[in-house]
């Protein structure tokens, strides 16, 4: 007999005000390098000739997500932890929830598909260029992109059918379906099955894809005989090694589970650091470890 909730109040981080205005300004600070390090990995891609590859093209798609990702976040978080803009209505919070975890699906596909990159340029140095060409390089993108968008379809259509009566608070500075299924009033056997089942598809599914990649990658590695050859077969790929690492460890703990409804808090953070702190990484990552970017960033 409870009204339907139509609004929720995103919680944040509670505390003092001198520690909230502490972190919007980590988190202002991090959004506004992490777009400019992605912009100008996309900039320099597009402007360097010698880094038109399909490397470098599926490095584009990822940075690109990962200035949508980190804003469909931060902004909003900022505005929740200062208390200005703490609530979100529900339509907007189904919203968010697709966006955001749309984006990770993808995220997803896109790390598995630059692993079997990796594995054709390292296993097959000189049936390459023909194995990898532009047209596949393409496809293999969007297919990254439309896999991502409709594996989270019908588990965004099922939260949106859940039923909430209060309390309408979310323990969490964004929307996401361990909030949503714990504030539920109506069963979420459903929406929990359905998001074991869709992060096994996408998650455990482009998780295998790159563990079988990297095995034929570091076998073939291990053949070469001189060190240096050895060294720089490894450079090529340590930089993906690195934040697949990072991206996987972090996502599997938030997702691949039977129950989604525990340790939130812990979750809270997780999340802090899967939609803040990892697009940041990225770009570093990429042209730190990377010889090809620096030199053309020099240029």
């Amino acid at each position: 007999n409870g009204t339907s909730v139509e609004e929720f109040i995103l919680l944040g981080f509670p505390g003092t005000w001198q520690s909230r205005v502490s972190l919007v300004v980590v988190f202002a600070l991090m959004y506004t390098l992490t777009v400019i390090g992605n912009a100008s990995i996309i900039a320099l891609v597009w402007t360097s000739r010698n880094l038109h590859s399909p490397m470098y093209f599926f490095l584009c798609n990822l940075s690109f997500l990962e200035i949508w990702y980190t804003t469909g976040v931060v902004p909003k978080a900022i505005g929740v932890v200062l208390g200005t803009s703490q609530t979100i209505s529900f339509s907007i919070c189904i919203l968010q929830l697709f966006f955001l975890l749309s984006l990770g699906s993808t995220e997803c596909f896109l790390l598995s598909v630059m692993a079997y990159d990796r594995y054709l340029a390292i296993c097959y140095p000189l049936r390459y260029s023909s194995l990898m060409n532009s047209v596949l390089s393409v496809r293999l993108a969007l297919s990254s992109w439309l896999g991502g968008f409709l594996a989270i379809s019908l588990l965004a259509f099922l939260t949106s059918r859940l039923t909430f009566c209060g309390p309408d608070v979310i323990n969490h500075f964004l929307c996401d379906i361990d909030s949503c299924l714990a504030l539920s009033c109506s069963d979420t056997w459903p929406v929990e099955l359905a998001t074991f089942l869709v992060s096994i598809i996408v998650v455990v599914a482009s998780c295998v894809v790159t563990l079988v990649s990297y095995a034929y990658i570091i076998s073939s590695i291990l053949r070469i005989q001189s060190v240096h050859g050895r060294k720089k077969a490894f450079s090529t790929c340590s930089a993906h090694l690195s934040v697949v690492t990072i991206w996987y460890g972090s996502t599997m703990f938030l997702y691949v589970k039977p129950s989604a409804q525990n340790s939130l808090d812990l979750n809270k953070i997780v999340n802090t650091f899967n939609t803040v702190v990892t697009p940041l990484l990225n770009p570093f990552i990429y042209t730190l470890r990377n010889k090809e970017v620096k030199l053309a960033l020099r240029r």
